[in-house]
């Protein structure tokens, strides 16, 4: 069994720091790097890749809302073209920095509310979708199993990966909690890091109201601005380790 684990990272910006990006990068074996418009400025991008790539972390780019006030994590109704050329700029710019630490960008994840959305939302998918088709249209999509982005992506032509998260309660119906209900987000590490391997080995994911979702993904997701988050990152890779689960980057097989 061989699963990656994958954290976001880069999400800094001047003086105000966020989760401690250097000892998730010691865990992780993906790095979804902030692009600027949710977070991240220059210097902090720059360093990010630059580690990633010294301690062969694969770089994925995170792309977002231009939403710095709101950290991305708010809904913008943005015109298709317009989306589409904001993500477009993102991805440029991750890959100079990727470039000039001497590795590339490996993947896309959009982030927080952008990627809530396109798990619906036809026409900000389409236009996420036309933006990795025109950057690299071999770049492979980590996203929510059943979402609109990833079948558009597949329809696309483009390389798809399955993700599930370590820390994020599920519906019934296989979508991520909202973060404002209670209970979204788990913070015990041992329960975290149990659900992982379950996920892992199994292929299941316990949903909130205690029914089982069967899910196959090549990626989990722990998030690295959560309280105790790197806890919580070593606490899920000790116990895949343990249960004989090998850690890699997906992109090894995607690409």
């Amino acid at each position: 069994m061989r699963i990656d684990l994958n954290s976001d990272l880069g999400e800094g910006f001047g003086r105000w720091e966020l989760g401690d990006d250097d000892a998730l990068l010691s865990v992780v074996t993906s790095a979804n790097v902030a692009c600027g418009f949710h977070a991240g400025d220059p210097t902090v991008l720059r360093r990010t890749c630059a580690e990633a790539a010294r301690r062969g972390v694969a770089i994925g780019a995170h792309t977002g809302y231009r939403d710095l006030a709101g950290f991305g994590r708010r809904f913008v109704d943005v015109p298709r073209a317009e989306l589409t050329n904001d993500v477009l700029y993102q991805l440029g710019a991750i890959r100079q920095f990727a470039e000039l630490a001497g590795s590339r960008v490996a993947y896309i994840k959009p982030h927080g509310a952008l990627y809530n959305a396109i798990v619906h939302h036809e026409e900000q998918a389409r236009a996420v979708v036309d933006a990795v088709t025109a950057f690299d249209p071999g770049l492979p999509v980590l996203g929510l199993p059943g979402s609109a982005w990833l079948r558009l992506a597949e329809e696309a032509g483009l390389p798809v990966v399955h993700e599930v998260f370590a820390d994020r309660a599920y519906t019934p119906e296989g979508t991520l909690v909202p973060r404002r209900d209670p209970g979204a987000v788990l913070h015990d590490p041992r329960e975290v890091a149990e659900r992982c391997v379950r996920m892992a080995t199994k292929g299941e994911i316990v949903a909130i109201d205690g029914s089982v979702i069967t899910v196959k993904a090549a990626s989990i997701c722990v998030h690295g601005d959560t309280p105790g988050a790197v806890k919580i990152a070593r606490t899920v890779r000790d116990a895949l380790e343990e249960a004989g689960v090998a850690l890699a980057p997906f992109t090894a097989t995607t690409v």
